[in-house]
């Protein structure tokens, strides 16, 4: 099968009114295909679970976690996630008023609430991370068993090492 080919991007160099000015070719830069294809997978999956149960992508990504990781702040979910702590904090206010969370003030320290999926938020995700595992198997489908061993230590190694490189700033 052959692979579809990119689309012919312009040389930045010979764009008009871009010399003396730096030169960052997106198509080719990391980040912005790294988000580009997780946005793609999000909004493919978000789409079903949308359809259905009406979740927006920050509440579905909310319930993912604590549903792995019950007993979880508003803050540790952000953390967990990456996503900003005022969307997710949205995300579990609307998901509380749904009733598909339950929040209770941590056994230890009574100032900290913590976050759980309710029995109703725990049937939306019984039904939704089937859906969501489907849709990872069918994009995985399309590598070998070697090239999904590759991609899985490459995404570690961004993660770890990568993100620490990243964040020493050499």
């Amino acid at each position: 099968m052959t692979e579809p080919s990119a689309p012919a991007v312009p040389d930045a160099t010979s764009v008009p009114g871009r010399e003396g000015h730096a030169q960052l070719v997106l198509e080719n830069f990391l980040p912005y295909r790294l988000s580009v294809l997780s946005n793609r997978v999000s909004q493919t999956i978000a789409d079903l679970y949308n359809q259905r149960f009406g979740l927006a992508i920050t509440e579905w990504r909310v319930m993912a976690v604590l549903g792995r990781f019950p007993g979880l702040s508003a803050n540790e979910v952000a953390e967990r996630t990456a996503m900003d702590k005022v969307a997710v904090s949205r995300a579990v206010a609307r998901l509380l008023e749904r009733n598909l969370l339950m929040r209770d003030i941590h056994s230890d320290d009574r100032r900290r609430s913590v976050l759980a999926l309710s029995e109703v938020g725990y049937t939306v995700y019984d039904e939704v991370a089937p859906m969501a595992l489907a849709c990872e198997q069918r994009l995985l489908a399309t590598l070998d068993d070697e090239e999904r061993a590759i991609l899985d230590r490459l995404l570690s190694k961004l993660a770890g090492p990568g993100l620490a490189a990243l964040a020493a700033g050499d």
